[in-house]
């Protein structure tokens, strides 16, 4: 067995084709067929089931899963070796709120990417709930998003505070209000953030507690999208004080303050536990730990 092999079974099982993952590895569909059939010699069991569309069989599916451990022990291994005696750099996957990855971190990436142009970022933009769950299981490097449980598997640093606030289109009636409280807005219609997100599980919690059933009229996954129904005039929303710093700005919402929003809740960063980090990650939370708060809550 080699490394080679293991990388043609695993970009068959993505493509579903010999003739696609020979072309994925620059191999042509027979040298393909071969490693395969190899493979399977070797271990005396069917892995590819060659019926159209190509799958794995139950045996290929198991195998799969240790190829790809193999694989990602030997990638560590190269970036390990590489680290030794080069300048930061790499790849890094960031996991985050959409609101954060639009109001924070082109701030935070344009100061990191001109001190270390060889270090390359993508962000992938999820739900707040989803966060912790991907940098667990290993689909993002490293997340940032609010802080509210423990988990053991998982390492933190807060890197600021945010709050909610209420906000309102400068046609809706509440506009001419600086404050309010909790109870006056039982009737009044509410654009939520959805279910699977933090801000909604804190706005449910803060409703129960004072027994009021909000009148929900419309549900969206992000706070871009819930900012810009209530420009519209469609409902009032509680939003991330941070994420309407332009719309206040420009006019375009009014915030209002209801005594009961008036918690701070901690954003920051986190990647699990006792994995190794390569030079680009340990560089880019390193600077990251290390940035001032208004560094991420200065204004625009």
């Amino acid at each position: 067995m080699n490394i080679s092999q293991l990388e043609t079974l695993l970009a068959i099982s993505k493509t579903m084709s010999f003739r696609k993952a020979g072309e994925l590895l620059n191999l042509t569909q027979p040298a393909v067929s071969a490693q395969i059939k190899s493979l399977e010699d070797e271990f005396k069991t069917v892995l590819i089931d060659r019926s159209q569309p190509v799958t794995l069989t139950d045996r290929g599916q198991v195998f799969l899963e240790h190829a790809e451990r193999i694989l990602n022990v030997v990638e560590e291994l190269k970036q390990k070796l590489y680290d030794l005696n080069q300048t930061p750099q790499g790849h890094i996957v960031l996991g985050t709120t959409t609101s954060i990855a639009i109001q924070i971190l082109p701030r935070v990436l344009s100061y990191f990417q001109d001190q270390f142009p060889l270090i390359k970022t993508t962000i992938q933009s999820m739900p707040s709930s989803h966060v912790i769950n991907s940098v667990e299981k290993g689909t993002v490097d490293i997340g940032i998003t609010y802080l509210s449980e423990r988990n053991p598997n998982i390492e933190t640093s807060i890197l600021y505070y945010d709050t909610y606030e209420l906000v309102v289109s400068p046609d809706h009636p509440l506009s001419a209000l600086k404050h309010t409280t909790v109870d006056k807005l039982k009737d009044v219609p509410f654009i939520m953030l959805s279910l699977d997100t933090f801000g909604r599980r804190f706005i449910d919690k803060m409703f129960r507690e004072y027994g009021i059933e909000p009148n929900i009229v419309m549900e969206l996954p992000s706070s871009e999208e819930v900012k810009r129904m209530v420009e519209l005039n469609l409902g009032v929303a509680i939003v991330s004080k941070l994420s309407i710093g332009s719309e206040l700005q420009l006019g375009t919402l009014k915030m209002i303050k209801v005594n009961e929003l008036e918690l701070t809740h901690p954003v920051g960063v986190a990647y699990k536990s006792g994995r190794y980090l390569s030079s680009a990650m340990h560089q880019f939370l390193s600077d990251l730990k290390g940035m001032p708060e208004n560094q991420f809550i200065g204004s625009e």
